[in-house]
């Protein structure tokens, strides 16, 4: 019996923090896109573009990740130019980034408008973390649609890999 006690101890202290634990995971991976500019795209208009994007929790089979957080916020904001690596994004003049849930709803979270044009093949966004994004994030389907102007037209196919990190809390339930 004196044996028992500090299993069940342990047990108890595991299976509460599962919560903390995974609005820790939830929080330290980004979500993942890569969106591509296609050949031919105009100089001096607004493009859009969107893609699917990836989580840990989807990466790895939990689906139910999401329940355990909530006040989903967006912590940081980055692009990096993945085909061809060395891809300036100086080739955009300004970009803005959207997250969209499965039912269309969508909402700017990060921007560039002064975008240099010997940046690098490296671009991190300004956020707009004044809402929370938990009707975005939470969904079955989240995707990233990316809204940029292009200082010269395109002569090949460029992907830019996109990485959205997200601040959260433990859900408790009380």
């Amino acid at each position: 019996m004196k044996k028992l006690f500090p299993v069940v101890v342990a047990a108890v202290v595991m299976l509460s923090s599962c919560a903390t634990v995974q609005s820790l995971i939830k929080s330290s991976f980004p979500y993942n896109a890569t969106v591509v500019i296609p050949a031919g795209t105009k100089s001096n208009s607004t493009i859009s573009t969107s893609s699917a994007a990836t989580s840990f929790d989807q990466v790895f089979g939990n689906q139910n990740g999401t329940n355990y957080v909530k006040e989903i916020r967006i912590a940081s904001a980055k692009m990096e130019a993945s085909n061809p690596a060395s891809k300036s994004l100086g080739m955009f003049k300004s970009v803005k980034l959207y997250v969209a849930n499965e039912k269309g709803e969508e909402v700017m979270v990060a921007s560039r408008t002064d975008v240099q044009q010997n940046i690098g093949t490296g671009l991190v966004l300004d956020i707009d973390n004044s809402r929370f994004l938990d009707n975005y994030v939470k969904g079955t389907n989240l995707s990233i649609r990316m809204e940029y102007v292009l200082r010269e037209k395109t002569t090949t196919d460029v992907s830019v890999r996109v990485s959205l990190s997200f601040n959260t809390s433990p859900k408790t339930n009380n």
